[in-house]
């Protein structure tokens, strides 16, 4: 469609009410021709405190989703966008797969979500064996660990950084998340993944890729790229490590 200030795509964004990270990384990220157009799932409860917490809030996002993808529907986006990554690998890979059936079903549009994006990123390192980092409590990293293994890759290790709240997820230091990726980081790795959208770490990733020597896949800077890419947008884009910058 034709638009005004966005003639190469106006993307809808979901997330999480309580993510302050997504639309700011999403912005850094833009290209001429193209707009976010953002719809928040209501959070009653940001604890994430524990397992059971982290369980609850899963919980509560799938109550409110649908109608976050109706609201922001009333602009007729282009395209969809998922700028939350916790549900999106919930239930390995055959979760995954429901997951995104049910995003296209409730919006009718073509959908990309954290997990298949960095999913898409991994292909074009032409990665194996990977180590990841996420914001998430023991629960949240044992989904990702099963999605990942169940996409054939091979999880050398997962460390969680067990914020305690999903507010608090934001406010986790660069040097917290630099530490995080030298934790997974080893001879036997590949390539290293973060996932959590609230965790500001997309220029992190980049400092990072030259500090370690390997790429790095953070959630939010994968989703921008598959997002573009899948509509047709090609722009590649520096400061952000080595997937928007080359591929």
């Amino acid at each position: 469609m034709s638009r005004n200030t966005s003639p190469r795509g106006h993307f809808a964004v979901i997330l999480p009410s309580t993510n302050t990270v997504v639309e700011a990384e999403y912005q850094w990220m833009l290209v001429p021709g193209v707009s976010w157009h953002s719809s928040r799932i209501y959070i009653p409860n940001p604890k994430l405190d524990s397992d059971e917490a982290f369980e609850s809030f899963s919980k509560d996002l799938k109550v409110t989703i649908a109608d976050a993808v109706k609201s922001v529907m009333t602009c007729k986006p282009d395209y969809m966008v998922m700028g939350m990554s916790s549900e999106t690998f919930w239930g390995g890979k055959t979760g995954a797969t429901s997951f995104e059936a049910w995003m296209r079903e409730l919006s009718g549009l073509d959908v990309t979500t954290g997990a298949a994006s960095c999913n898409a990123a991994l292909d074009v390192f032409g990665a194996k064996r990977i180590g990841v980092i996420t914001p998430y409590q023991p629960v949240g990293d044992e989904q990702v660990r099963n999605y990942f293994t169940e996409m054939d890759y091979i999880v050398k290790s997962v460390y969680g950084l067990k914020c305690d709240s999903a507010t608090s997820i934001a406010e986790t230091t660069p040097e917290q998340i630099k530490a995080a990726f030298r934790a997974v980081d080893g001879p036997d790795v590949d390539v290293l993944v973060q996932a959590g959208t609230n965790l500001p770490a997309a220029l992190v990733a980049a400092e990072m890729e030259i500090e370690l020597g390997k790429s790095i896949v953070p959630v939010n800077t994968a989703t921008v790229w598959h997002a573009y890419r899948t509509h047709g947008i090609m722009d590649q884009i520096t400061g952000f490590g080595s997937l928007l910058e080359k591929h």
